[in-house]
């Protein structure tokens, strides 16, 4: 069992109250005050720097694609982690314009993955080609969820170790869309159907084949929804675990990890309910267009940045909060206090 400290009292408290000396109205920023505050708890230390940030995306396939739940197949999966390396994919724009070190890592891609990009060098963290296909058997062991939760850990330490500050999440499996609703839905003992959506682009039948599939895998396999690793190596995925690995790791090793969309908040799900706690170190991007994503974010107890309808997944919610942070932590920073300015400084009123 990891050990998690909790947020450090005595740095949130001096950073409340540096956010309430700066010249300008009491919490007008709203959640960017109370991540900052987070972090300074996390980190223990209420002077705070975002300046070296990474995303960490989680490659991995899925099995379940054999029962015609995506729309593409799952050679796209090994096209897109190879475009991580290249630099040439949505989050590794937004991240370049972010300032962000993208960290690409293969925890499952089905198809080998030789010499590709050197912008972003591929981490070889291969637990096996692809999960097992959840609709007809567990989708990996227990042991290989646990090795891809591992992977994740690891990762988080090795950038601790280079002096990162702040980590985002992303992820990369065709059919994740499914493993992650069937988690979903047995964590938060919900129907697939309010937990289900239409992932890259699916039909109408589309849709009801993807839920079929994913009650036939919860009923055949009946995982225990007060174990995680049982739940997502039953009916999960390599990226799942991965991810849920790198939350746990933040937690961990005392760096504040930012939740992509609806797979991430699935994966933070799982880390919290493994080691009760870990959501502290968790700062919420943004609400998924994913019907479950505002649902996840409640049961976590996080608030989001944005709303945008964001959907695309790799890791692009999470960096586009980025600036967000950089800059509150700008102001908190560097902006002068009401004293500096000679001006009487706003007064704290309750209300009923």
């Amino acid at each position: 069992m990891l050990e998690i400290r909790k947020l450090d009292e005595t740095a949130m408290k001096k950073a409340a109250e540096r956010w309430n000396s700066i010249a300008k109205p009491l919490h007008s920023l709203g959640v960017l005050e109370e991540d900052v505050i987070r972090i300074a708890g996390m980190t223990g230390n209420p002077s705070v720097s975002l300046d070296r940030k990474a995303v960490v995306i989680m490659s991995a396939d899925n099995g379940v694609v054999d029962e015609g739940v995506s729309q593409t197949g799952r050679e796209v999966t090994a096209a897109v982690t190879r475009n991580f390396t290249y630099g040439n994919s949505c989050v590794c724009i937004m991240a370049e314009r972010a300032g962000a070190q993208i960290i690409p890592v293969d925890v499952g891609v089905a198809e080998p993955i030789g010499e590709c990009g050197h912008k972003y060098p591929l981490k070889h963290c291969r637990i096996m080609a692809g999960t097992r296909n959840m609709a007809v058997e567990p989708a990996m062991t227990r042991e290989e969820a646990m090795a891809a939760i591992q992977v994740g850990i690891d990762q988080v330490r090795k950038l601790k170790e280079k002096g990162i500050q702040i980590i985002a999440t992303g992820e990369m499996g065709i059919g994740n869309t499914t493993t992650s609703s069937a988690v979903a839905s047995v964590l938060l003992g919900k129907e697939a159907e309010q937990m289900t959506g239409r992932g890259a682009g699916l039909s109408d039948e589309g849709l009801e084949k993807k839920i079929q599939v994913i009650r036939r895998a919860i009923a055949l396999h009946r995982p225990d929804w007060n174990d995680p690793v049982d739940v997502l190596s039953k009916v999960g995925g390599l990226d799942l675990a991965g991810l849920a690995g790198v939350f746990l790791g933040g937690a961990s090793f005392g760096v504040p990890v930012v939740i992509d969309g609806f797979i991430s908040a699935v994966a933070a799900l799982a880390a919290e309910r493994l080691c009760p706690g870990c959501s502290a170190y968790m700062l919420a991007s943004h609400v998924s267009a994913e019907p479950a994503g505002e649902m996840l974010l409640k049961e976590l107890g996080l608030k989001p940045l944005i709303r945008a309808g964001l959907c695309l997944g790799e890791g692009t919610g999470a960096v586009a909060a980025l600036p967000l942070l950089q800059m509150a932590v700008d102001v908190y920073e560097s902006m002068s206090t009401f004293r500096d300015n000679g001006i009487e400084e706003y007064q704290e009123f309750s209300h009923a």
